[in-house]
């Protein structure tokens, strides 16, 4: 070998493969050696530091290597085979191996052939690996493509060998392998009945014309755990090498497809751990996650630059492509045609764009610690995931977590932060409230819970434990919370299935309490006030973006409360013309905007619970309802139950009241955090005597599992109905107060189907119309003028008494009699009244309108003795005990 060619082979970083001649050496001065042993050694022992040491490439001894060694230079005869042999057989071949193989396993050496890149094994046909790794290395730096044959393989991918996950995915080893075994489990994996499921998925895609599909992640770890553990570790670089796999199975599925879409993006959902926006933190930055949130606010769709080539102005020469990041712009230093510093202009034919958009997400209100403020995160979507939600929409976001310098920010702290963003993977619209935290043991409980014949009473009773009495606002909650079922025929007219509540009544009567409960119990619920909203607060506003400087429309609290329930407090508060914007929301579900040039219509599926204070600042019975309260008859006329709330003096019920409330106190007093519940008086509301309360945390369940599980259909009585509509039309001509419409019959068939479905029934029944009636009668009766009222009540008697305890109704009678009595004796003595007597005559004579003849169930019933009522046989007169220590 020429000294030359050595010389350059070892400028170029390559080394030769050893030689040794036969002949002439080219280094002359080697030391003289007294014998042969003497030289053998010497060799040995250099050989042995240059096995240490390896050969050595560089430096001014390089040319050592190829000097003539005589006592190497031969083979041993005692080694060499030099003997003729014939050519074996098949059979003779097998055997022959197979006595090899044995022998390997006897001495302990590994058998059979490796998966090539394990292991160098002297019998492979291919090149040492130094040589081979050398020649790799300098295909890849003059850009020359790679077979697959030529990379290395991997079996222990999970090796790292000391590299972070990220540096070690970028490899070009771990990436092919990644490459492989990712297409091989698109191209492979089965169900469980058998079906190729994503193979499946992409002619599913191809046939919509679409650029994305989903890979379920249990599915994808169950499979390659590997892979699912890299993924959100290094989720950028993973998922590249995804998207080129899919899109290498897509086209050797359909060849013709890249005429379509260049791209093909894997979309990874039901990633196991879920983020609030709240907990997100540096730990997450440039990971995989998932979180979840109400848009509040999206941008258009925008072009944004993917891969840019500029024109030299001077040479015209086209410069690029440079492939654009989100966070970086990517400019040329100098023209190669020209070598000057510009200027550069882009060329817009060649330059290539993606769809952006930018929403921002905001925690669901319900998920909010009181007296925190909802935080929001901003969410980068592209390509297809472009207009795939709009404000009010409660999403689920799988994206990259990253993070990029924003020169704004850094002014006004005077430090270096980073402003973080969600780049988007997946996007997932959450329509139905998820039931995926029903355990199987809960939906268990649920249906057993359901087989109870007074289930019904049972959550009503449930409904606020902590407020005593008020057992139609309790009702009314509960119908709101189940919900009717809406209705689209044909998708050209909706009818909501909603129903909305006003409360409204004297100060002091838990009003804003009952809002506050329901708004914890409620699975989506979001709380206002009047005076604190205003008519864009509730509905949506339109406000320009800082950073693209367009209009960009924002959702307010009726859009964020889609599909749950919306709590007005303070509503007589509100100014008319707020008022007024919710007179769509209210009844169509929906709000139109057309503001800024922007024409769109925003969906607001959400019940109504409002509280409203009389004009007066107590209710006065002797006045309609439509002149106790500020709110004109379009907008009374959208509640379906309009409930009254009096401050009645009632001298054992007021004493009944403050034990309980005193009671209460003491209960849930923070010294009483640790001390058995079980021991502590039980607070107990006497009409809800003997009736179990359901968990709080198990009716919250029951609400949701009912909502998205039930949907009961109609079958009532429509004749009955229509009876009952044309009686009340002409009871209502007479009284001038709320006027009665056709949405009275619409609430009516709400709230049966919302009785039906907190029974978990398929069908509305008799039983559940009845108790519809007896709401809206309640409900119309109870907005009557207090002479009206009565004669009301007598007329409709028959549809009141509906699911009444004949001691209840009573009771109602009896105390209506008590409290004449109370009144009469105050005005003609000044004394304290200890005890009020009634004729047992009068109560029988009220009894007998009511259909009830035999009173003496109701003389014995514990719901006599606890109401302090005594019956006096001898005398025939009920006795009522007002004393001190009653």
């Amino acid at each position: 070998m020429e000294q030359g060619s050595s010389s350059e082979n070892h400028e170029n970083g390559v080394a030769s493969p050893r030689s040794y001649p036969a002949t002439s050496s080219p280094v002359r001065d080697l030391p003289a050696f007294e014998d042969e042993s003497e030289l053998i050694g010497g060799v040995g022992d250099e050989q042995d530091a240059m096995e240490e040491d390896g050969e050595e490439l560089f430096g001014d001894n390089l040319e050592a290597d190829y000097r003539a060694i005589p006592a190497l230079d031969q083979y041993d005869p005692d080694v060499l085979d030099d003997s003729e042999y014939s050519a074996l057989s098949e059979s003779d071949r097998r055997a022959a191996e197979e006595e090899m193989r044995a022998r390997d396993r006897d001495e302990g050496r590994p058998t059979g052939r490796m998966r090539r890149g394990l292991l160098f094994d002297e019998s492979d046909d291919e090149e040492d690996r130094p040589s081979r790794r050398r020649r790799l290395a300098e295909r890849a730096a003059e850009g020359v493509p790679m077979d697959e044959e030529m990379i290395e393989s991997i079996e222990n991918l999970e090796d790292m060998r000391g590299h972070t996950v990220k540096e070690w995915v970028s490899l070009i080893g771990p990436r092919t392998e990644i490459y492989n075994r990712f297409k091989n489990f698109l191209r492979t994996f089965v169900d469980d009945k058998g079906h190729n499921l994503y193979r499946e998925k992409i002619r599913q895609m191809c046939e919509d014309n679409r650029q994305s599909f989903e890979v379920d992640y249990n599915i994808l770890a169950a499979e390659e755990q590997v892979l699912a553990y890299f993924l959100p570790e290094a989720p950028v670089e993973v998922l590249n090498v995804f998207d080129e796999a899919a899109k290498d199975v897509v086209l050797s599925m359909y060849p013709q497809y890249e005429r379509i879409t260049s791209e093909i993006h894997v979309r990874i959902t039901d990633l196991p751990l879920m983020e609030n926006i709240r907990s997100l933190r540096q730990l997450h930055l440039n990971q995989l996650i998932r979180t979840s949130g109400v848009v509040t606010c999206a941008t258009g769709v925008l072009p944004q630059l993917s891969v840019i080539k500029y024109d030299c102005i001077k040479c015209h020469y086209v410069l690029g492509p440079f492939i654009q990041s989100y966070d970086n712009e990517v400019k040329p230093g100098t023209c190669p045609e020209c070598q000057s510093n510009g200027p550069f202009q882009i060329n817009m034919e060649q330059t290539l764009y993606k769809n952006y958009q930018r929403i921002t997400i905001q925690e669901s209100p319900g998920k909010i610690d009181a007296g925190r403020l909802p935080r929001s995160k901003d969410a980068i979507l592209l390509g297809d995931l472009c207009d795939m939600c709009k404000p009010g929409d409660e999403v689920e976001v799988t994206g990259v977590y990253s993070n990029s310098y924003d020169g704004s920010l850094n002014t006004s702290n005077g430090f270096p932060v980073f402003a973080t963003v969600i780049m988007a993977n997946h996007v997932a619209k959450k329509d139905k409230i998820i039931s995926q935290g029903l355990t199987d043991d809960d939906i268990k409980a649920i249906i057993t819970l359901a087989k109870d014949d007074r289930i019904g009473d049972r959550i009503i009773a449930s409904i606020a434990p902590s407020i005593y009495g008020h057992h139609d606002i309790k009702r009314a909650i509960a119908l709101a919370l189940f919900g009717g079922e809406p209705k689209n025929p044909g998708g050209k007219h909706k009818v909501r299935g909603d129903i909305n509540i006003l409360v409204c009544g004297d100060p002091g009567t838990a009003k804003s309490q009952f809002l506050k409960y329901t708004e914890k119990i409620a699975p989506r619920a979001v709380y206002t006030t009047g005076q604190g909203a205003s008519a864009v607060g509730l509905t949506a506003y339109v406000q320009r973006s800082p950073i693209t400087k367009e209009w960009t429309l924002e959702a307010g609290a009726l859009v964020l409360a889609d599909k749950g329930v919306c709590i007005i407090d303070e509503f007589d508060k509100m100014n008319d013309q707020d008022r007024t914007s919710i007179h769509e929301a209210m009844e169509q579900q929906s709000i139109s905007i057309s503001k800024a040039g922007i024409v769109t219509s925003l969906q607001a599926r959400c019940a109504v619970i409002a509280a409203a204070n009389p004009i007066n600042g107590r209710y006065d019975p002797s006045l309609t309802f439509s002149e106790n309260v500020n709110l004109t008859d379009p907008i009374l006329s959208r509640f379906d139950v309009l409930c009254i709330v009096r401050d009645q003096i009632d001298p054992v019920e007021d004493k009944r009241l403050a034990k309980f409330v005193i009671q209460s106190h003491v209960n849930h007093h923070p010294g009483n955090e640790n001390v058995d519940r079980t021991n502590l008086p039980e607070l107990e509301d006497p009409l809800m005597a003997g009736i179990e309360k359901i968990p709080q945390d198990l009716l919250r369940k029951y609400i949701i599992y009912s909502r998205e599980k039930v949907h009961p259909k109609l079958q009532i009585d429509q004749k009955k109905v229509a009876d009952l509509y044309s009686e009340l039309r002409r009871e209502s001509m007479t009284t001038g107060s709320v006027p009665v419409t056709v949405r009275h019959i619409e609430s009516l068939i709400r709230m049966a189907e919302a009785n039906a479905r907190m029974h978990l029934k398929d069908y509305v029944q008799e039983d559940d119309v009845n108790m519809a009636i007896r709401v809206m009668l309640e409900s119309f009766i109870d907005t009557q003028k207090f002479s009206v009222m009565r004669s009301m009540k007598k007329t409709f008697s028959r549809y009141l008494s509906y699911k009444r305890d004949n001691n209840e109704l009573l009771l109602f009678v009896l105390r209506q009699l008590i409290q004449e009595q109370i009144a009469y004796m105050r005005s003609r003595f000044t004394t304290d009244i200890e005890s009020v007597e009634i004729p047992e005559k009068e109560l029988q004579e009220k009894a007998r309108q009511i259909d009830i003849h035999n009173l003496a169930s109701f003389y014995g019933s514990n719901l006599f003795s606890a109401h302090n009522f005594l019956h006096d046989k001898r005398r025939k007169v009920i006795v009522q005990r007002i004393s001190r220590d009653s």
